[in-house]
Order: structure tokens, then C-alpha cells, then sequence
């Protein structure tokens, strides 16, 4: 059956097509692309514990992607992983202590997002051939700290393709800054913006929406697309981890087929437990996905109250791409608890965008029975690293720490015994001066490669090559913009004042 797409909020019952959903990446209406109806599946798990994650990637992206051909997904996914990867697993699932991690950082960039963001490239440069495209795709991108790293690795001197990100100047590690204004490629920008996340994926929403902008990339050949996980190309990837995760789990002997299991998601901006959330519903036998968030809580009140309130103090904390106000992905949820209602869901996006504000009816409430919401302060977070690295010699990152911190808490206020598996999103030698610290249980003044070298020094794990890289690769990407200022950048950088 074909899967076809429509918007959160399009009451007119409009549809496209997959690739037609990458190329365009948000709807003109402001909403998400969400599947008509969610795929049907039979995911045969003594077969997937048999694969690759190569093949499992396969067998869920076909439920989603259905106007690919066979050959054209195969050979988007196996250029998506492969050698880029440190470790053939891809989404090795390894155990300390009584947890499961699953580790998501062997990739290019050393985060999670890079298995997502190796294969989008790919299907979008798929996407134009498919539909005829002749405009060059621009890639118009907020990031927390990871997304615009792999966003730009993955994008890098692609044909027919740039791409324009936006970070928080003060609001990401030492090593991810240098890992973005280090980025090589004749097509890619970097821009630190003076303010925080929520205001520069705010004003990306804002501008992928702007028709006098769309009009001018129009008249100058350009396309506007996303890779954000508001795209679906970046989104439904990541489905496929957690059915492999799974498969990991019987091949391991840990779980019986059909034995439900939990996962602790560290969350910010709500795609990567969303993909939980699909695997779910294909099938993967999970029983809760647990919603961990640092001291920027939002989503843990929304879950345990049903509102949704962006109106508080903003902190910035040693788990960075979790520092975010604004879950633009959580519309998604939103949409299926109001029963897939475009006019109810639009209505509160509405409140949220000028009241800052939504709160959920009591049957909307009663329909978030797969999840469960926590979080933890700074010191709990450095508290998880220490310990882990204590008692089992494994190092971990702030985001991982606060998903593994919160699935303790979720153990002992439910004595839920079921296999506990933690998404591990970053490599420790991303965020060295917060690993460091925590391990020492000191502060240190080290930071970027001195304590990436200290860090090393301690926890005795090889150097990713990426990070190795950062020694002398020259800074090209020097920009600085005011948010407000983020569209008339972007109109000097695409030279979309010159006369056509």
C-alpha cells in the first residue's frame, strides 16, 4: 500500500507523495508532514535479528517511502552507512551495569543525528531526479549543537544542493563549534546568531514559510527544504534503530521475542522519541518510551500535567541540544492525540505561538499512555557520569547521562523490571570539559582539544577520527547574525538581490 502525506493542519485533505514530502520538507501551511495512515507492518524479528542494520534500515524505510523503488532505497541506504561508520553494527547495543545503551555516536560527526542525516542527502538528491526538480535545493537548518555538524557533513558539496545553518553562539560545546566553523564544502554556511536555539528554529519555521522569500528563491532558481527532523527524510530513519535495537536484543539472547522493553530518550526537540513512537506502532514490542529532559523541562510538565508552557526561564546546561523550549516535533503527537484532527491541532499551535501556551483535554490526556516524563538537574547529570564510568569504566555524554538518570528514576517510582534500554546520542569527546569534570568530580578550566587530550588521558578510548581532524583544519565560517537579521543573511549569502 502506498504511503502517502499529508499536514498536521490541512483541512482540504491535500497529499503528496514521499519524495515529494523530502523535497519540501515543511507544509505551506506551517504544519508537519504526517503519514495519511500509518503504515501496516509484520515485522518478523527472528528474521531482523538475522540482518544487518543495513537490511532492517530497509525494511522500515520501505513501509515509509513507498514511491522509491527498491533499487533507488537500496542504494540510498547503503551509501548512507558504511564506512563512515567506526563500528560494522552501525547501532551497536552494548550492556552496563543492569542497562542496555544503544550507541548512536560511531558515525561521522560522533552523534546521533548522523543516522539520519548520511541517508537524507540521499533521498533528497533521489526526491529531484524522481520529480524533475531543476531548482537547486537549499537546506535551511537551526541547530542545537548536532544537527548542522551532520547536517554539513552529510551535504557537503552534493550536487544541486547548499546549505545554510543557524547555531546559538554561546549555547554549544567547544568541540561541536569547531566542528561546524570548520566545515569544508563550496556549499555549505555556517552562522552563529546571538540568541538561542528556540529563536533561530523559530525564525527557520518563520522563513521557510515566508511566500515574498519563496517567490525570490523561485525567481533565482533556489528551493528551500529542511533537515531538521520536521523533514520526514530525516525523521523516519531513525524509526529503523530502534526495531534494530530490538532484533540487537534477541540476537543477543537478552529478550524473547514479543518480551515488551523500555526506552530512555534523551529528548529536546522531540524526533528522536517520535521515531520511538513509530516503531511502536509498527510493532517493535515496546512498552514505554521514557522522556528524559535536563533543567529545561518543558516536555516533562507537559507529560505529567497535559500543558505545554514555553513561558520560563531559559537555562543553558551541560547537555546542549537538549537546551530547547520549543519541541516542534511534539505537533506530530499532538496531531494523533487530538484523534488526527487538523483544525484542533492547528488551533493550538495557534495558542502556543501567541500565548506561548496549550493545554490538552481530558480525553487528549488519557491517550499518552506510551510515555512517561522526567528529568534532572545539572548535578544529578554529572552524578550519572561519575558513577557509570565508577562502578563499570563507561564513559558516557550529558545528553546520554540524563536519558540513563531519568530511566532510574522511571525503575524506582514504578518497579517496572523490563530491559531498560538508554539512546546513547553523543560520543563523551563531544561535550570532554562536562565528561571531564563529572568524572574527576572536579570543575576544569580545560576545554575543545586540551581536555579532549585529558579526557583521553583518563577513560582510555580512542580519539574519533573526526575530532582527531579538528587539530588543524583552518575555521571557514566566520558569520554572526542577529536573529532578527537571519533572513537578510540568507538573501546576501544566495545573492537574491541581483537582478534575473
Amino acid at each position: 500500500m502506498e504511503t502517502l502525506y499529508r499536514s498536521t493542519r490541512d483541512t482540504a485533505n491535500h497529499t503528496m507523495t514521499s519524495s515529494q514530502a523530502v523535497l519540501q520538507g515543511l507544509t505551506p501551511d506551517g504544519g508537519l508532514f504526517v503519514p495519511v495512515q500509518l503504515p501496516k507492518a509484520q515485522l518478523d524479528f527472528d528474521y531482523l535479528a538475522t540482518c544487518s542494520y543495513q537490511e532492517v534500515a530497509y525494511e522500515v524505510l520501505k513501509l515509509f517511502f513507498t514511491d522509491y523503488t527498491e533499487a533507488e532505497l537500496r542504494a540510498c541506504i547503503n551509501a548512507a552507512y558504511g564506512d563512515q561508520f567506526d563500528d560494522p553494527a552501525i547501532a551497536p547495543v552494548t550492556k552496563h551495569g543492569q542497562q542496555y545503551y544503544l550507541e548512536l555516536f560511531h558515525g561521522p560527526t560522533i552523534a546521533f543525528k548522523d543516522l539520519a542525516l548520511q541517508i537524507l542527502p540521499h533521498l533528497m538528491t533521489t526526491a529531484a531526479k524522481k520529480n524533475h526538480l531543476t531548482a537547486e535545493v537549499v537546506i535551511l537548518t537551526a541547530t542545537s549543537g548536532d544537527t548542522g555538524k551532520a547536517a554539513m557533513a552529510g551535504f557537503a558539496d552534493v550536487p544541486q544542493t547548499k546549505i545554510i545553518v543557524f547555531y546559538p553562539k554561546d549555547g554549544v560545546s567547544a568541540i561541536q563549534k569547531q566542528q561546524m566553523v570548520t566545515q569544508a564544502g563550496a556549499n555549505t554556511h555556517v552562522i552563529a546568531i546571538n540568541g538561542n536555539f528556540d529563536e533561530a528554529q523559530t525564525t527557520v519555521k518563520q522563513l521557510l514559510n515566508d511566500h515574498e522569500l519563496h517567490e525570490q528563491l523561485r525567481a533565482h532558481q533556489f528551493q528551500f527544504s529542511s533537515a531538521n527532523s520536521i523533514n520526514i527524510g530525516r525523521l523516519f530513519p531513525q524509526v529503523a534503530y530502534y526495531v534494530y535495537a530490538y532484533a540487537q536484543l534477541i540476537k543477543q539472547g537478552q529478550v524473547k521475542n514479543g518480551q515488551t522493553v523500555n526506552f530512555s530518550v534523551p529528548t529536546g526537540n522531540f524526533g528522536d522519541i517520535l521515531a520511538g513512537y513509530y516503531a511502536k506502532q509498527l510493532g517493535t514490542p515496546i512498552h514505554k518510551l521514557i522522556c528524559a529532559s535536563n533543567r529545561n523541562n518543558v516536555l516533562t510538565d507537559f507529560f505529567n500535567t497535559g500543558t505545554y508552557d514555553k513561558n520560563r526561564e531559559f537555562f543553558l546546561t551541560s547537555s546542549p541540544s537538549m537546551d530547547i523550549l520549543v519541541s516542534s516535533n511534539l505537533e506530530r503527537l499532538v496531531f494523533y492525540l487530538t484523534g488526527s484532527d487538523p483544525i484542533a491541532t492547528a488551533n493550538l499551535m495557534h495558542d502556543l505561538q501567541t500565548t506561548g501556551r496549550y493545554t490538552l483535554t481530558p480525553a487528549m490526556r488519557a491517550a499518552i499512555k506510551d510515555f512517561w516524563a522526567g528529568f534532572v538537574t545539572e548535578q544529578q547529570d554529572q552524578t550519572e557520569i561519575h558513577h557509570l564510568f565508577a562502578r563499570h569504566h563507561y564513559p558516557i555524554d550529558p545528553h546520554t547521562a540524563v536519558a540513563s538518570a531519568v530511566a532510574k528514576q522511571y525503575q524506582a517510582a514504578t518497579r517496572d523490571e523490563r530491559p531498560m534500554v538508554v539512546v546513547s546520542t553523543a560520543s563523551p569527546y563531544k561535550f570532554p570539559q562536562a565528561v571531564l569534570g563529572a568524572i574527576n568530580q572536579t570543575p576544569t578550566a580545560a576545554d575543545g582539544l586540551t581536555a579532549v587530550d585529558q579526557l583521553h588521558d583518563l577513560i582510555q578510548v580512542p580519539i574519533p577520527a573526526t575530532v582527531q581532524a579538528l587539530r588543524n583544519a583552518p575555521v571557514r565560517h566566520k558569520l554572526v547574525s542577529e536573529p532578527a537579521d537571519m533572513g537578510t543573511t540568507i538573501k546576501q549569502l544566495l545573492n537574491l538581490n541581483k537582478e534575473v
